[in-house]
């Protein structure tokens, strides 16, 4: 694996707004598969956050490899890196409760209604994206 790569200004600026992320793994049997998440931006990379049971997280545990597009029209970024697995229940329930609060910010009691009475019944995983590989097209369209 290689070093992870530093996140430009610009590709910050854009990850930063609460855009979806297309977050791409491989099957046990080798064929692709997507699935669109929330995520949130950290120092390094991206978390990503999970209910247990779901295909992609169930493809990251096997495998690490991933590839993350997010896009808005035709300014897009991919990311590509392996990830790392955290399984501790705190952090995974606080890093959800602020993607809720993140993609949700215009209203707050529907985040809180989600922390409460899904996620929190729930066992979650987050996965740490301090990518290898960075593509972006901005401001090209």
């Amino acid at each position: 694996m290689t070093d992870p790569r530093p996140l430009p200004p610009d590709v910050r600026d854009f990850l930063d707004a609460p855009r979806f992320a297309v977050v791409a793994t491989v099957g046990a049997d080798g064929t692709p598969h997507q699935a669109v998440a929330w995520y949130r931006l950290v120092a390094d990379g991206l978390v990503l956050n999970s209910r247990e049971g779901r295909r992609w997280p169930t493809d990251l545990r096997r495998d690490r490899r991933v590839s993350i597009a997010v896009e808005d029209g035709y300014d897009n970024v991919v990311l590509e890196g392996e990830v790392d697995i955290d399984d501790d229940q705190e952090r995974a329930q606080a890093d959800i409760a602020e993607m809720a609060c993140r993609y949700h910010a215009d209203d707050p009691a529907r985040a809180r209604r989600l922390i409460e009475e899904e996620f929190r019944r729930q066992r979650r995983v987050s996965f740490v994206l301090r990518p290898q590989r960075v593509h972006a097209e901005l401001g090209e369209g």
